[in-house]
């Protein structure tokens, strides 16, 4: 949820950022208590104007597109490599894309170990991981009823889209204002097949549901009375650097200013309100962002009493070997690789090795949904260590410009000091290519987010 090029530290603030940047040429104003809205929804004639007080909505009807079936074998499909990075100058807006309706979701052969996972995190720490905050009186609305049409949604989506991974059994009769697709009866339960796990959809809570479904966590944003967009829900299971408790029921100017994300103040505040105000039911978007996390033990199979690592030997969910003790009140970001030394400068607390190094990517959705009209915001990460990323032909110079050329604003908010180590190593890597003549000197060519 962006928006200013993110660091993991507070990746929802950062996602906003972004995509409010990426679309600010073509949005109009917009009165603060009042707006006009355009909303073309397929199924329901031409575009139609209409408006709307600040924090009402009225449901849409909306025919979603068909949705393609993927029906091959899952344990064959590798993550998708994104590297959301490019040569050159840094600039604070990145790229937005229209989202296909085939690619709201993405699994791959890693679904099972983020399971784990997220079913681990579900045990030790739902009532910190998965919130739905209560409405703000005369402010904003709960995001239950967000969160529960999210849940209808996914539940829909799912076997659509991966008939071999999920199956669905529906009521018999249907129900007044029920969430379902295409006139068919509401959904009773889903299950995952090869897992052999069915889920109650009328008992269980909607995004620790959803959350035990996927990969991806999720965040649900409800529009105020204010005009702002609060964070009113979530499930963020793997968050690595941000904690959902000390966000839930911000407005997302209270998220960026608490979160000291660059350069939000002087470029990106006026337009993100008009972005996620005007954000129509049938134009989902997507984007990638980056950063990196140290992570202490590299070795997967390496044995461990602790629980924790032993589920998560790469610290997906939290970047301990860089945070410390993710329950500590006054955590610091990266305190645990900072090192003040004689000279004055602050390091990593120790050499780096590369395979030490992840590259930690994400790959945001943001919909609209019809009927509450909140806006659900979904991220997937993926990590990638150096040495192997550096492996990919261009990858380790393209990789090493993006970092050198991060403002100082920038590189403070990504922690550069705790992995700047590396840029010899990706410069050797990048010689060595050359040398090998897998790319030229020259090369620049980058298919971002790729």
């Amino acid at each position: 949820m962006t928006f200013a090029d993110p660091q993991m530290g507070n990746i929802l603030a950062i996602c906003f950022l972004l995509v409010a940047a990426a679309v600010v040429a073509y949005l109009t104003r917009v009165t603060r208590k009042v707006s006009q809205v355009n909303i073309k929804v397929k199924g329901c004639g031409d575009s139609e104007k209409t408006e709307r007080e600040a924090g009402e909505w009225t449901p849409v009807v909306f025919d979603y597109p068909k949705i393609e079936p993927f029906t091959g074998d899952l344990s064959a499909v590798k993550p998708i490599p994104y590297r959301p990075f490019r040569w050159g100058d840094y600039h604070v807006t990145m790229g937005i894309r229209n989202m296909p309706w085939n690619e709201w979701i993405e699994l791959d052969q890693q679904f099972f170990d983020y399971h784990k996972i997220r079913e681990y995190r579900l045990r030790t720490r739902a009532d910190r991981s998965v919130i739905i905050h209560p409405e703000q009186p005369g402010i904003v609305q709960s995001g239950h009823a967000g969160a529960e049409e999210f849940l209808y949604e996914l539940a829909e989506y799912l076997p659509r889209r991966y008939p071999t991974i999920y199956r669905v059994e529906r009521h018999a009769t249907s129900k007044p204002n029920s969430y379902s697709w295409y006139g068919e009866n509401p959904i009773k339960s889903i299950t995952i097949i090869p897992l052999q796990i069915t889920y109650d959809l009328d008992e269980e809570d909607p995004l620790t549901m959803a959350a035990r479904l996927v990969q991806e966590d999720f965040a649900i944003m409800i529009e105020g009375t204010d005009g702002r967009y609060y964070l009113q829900g979530g499930a963020i299971l793997i968050p690595g650097f941000w904690r959902l408790k000390d966000k839930v029921g911000m407005p997302l100017d209270q998220i960026h200013v608490s979160g000291d994300v660059p350069q939000y103040q002087s470029k990106l505040h006026l337009s993100m309100g008009r972005f996620f105000r005007r954000l129509p039911v049938d134009k989902p978007v997507i984007r990638n962002n980056y950063g990196f996390q140290v992570v202490k033990n590299t070795d997967p199979t390496a044995t461990t009493e602790d629980p924790t690592r032993a589920v998560d030997p790469t610290e997906l969910a939290w970047s301990a070997s860089m945070q410390g003790n993710e329950d500590r009140t006054d955590y610091e970001r990266s305190a645990h690789v900072r090192t003040e030394h004689a000279d004055g400068k602050v390091r990593s607390w120790t050499e780096l090795l590369p395979s030490m190094v992840h590259l930690r990517t994400e790959r945001q959705t943001l919909r609209r949904l019809p009927r509450t009209g909140a806006v659900v915001f979904t991220i997937r990460v993926y990590q990638t260590p150096i040495d192997s990323l550096a492996q990919e032909p261009g990858a380790p110079g393209r990789l090493a410009s993006a970092i050198r050329s991060w403002p100082d604003d920038v590189a403070d908010y990504k922690d550069r000091f705790a992995y700047e180590d590396i840029l010899q190593y990706l410069d050797k890597r990048h010689a060595e290519q050359i040398e090998a003549g897998e790319i030229t000197g020259e090369e620049r060519i980058s298919y971002y987010p790729f």
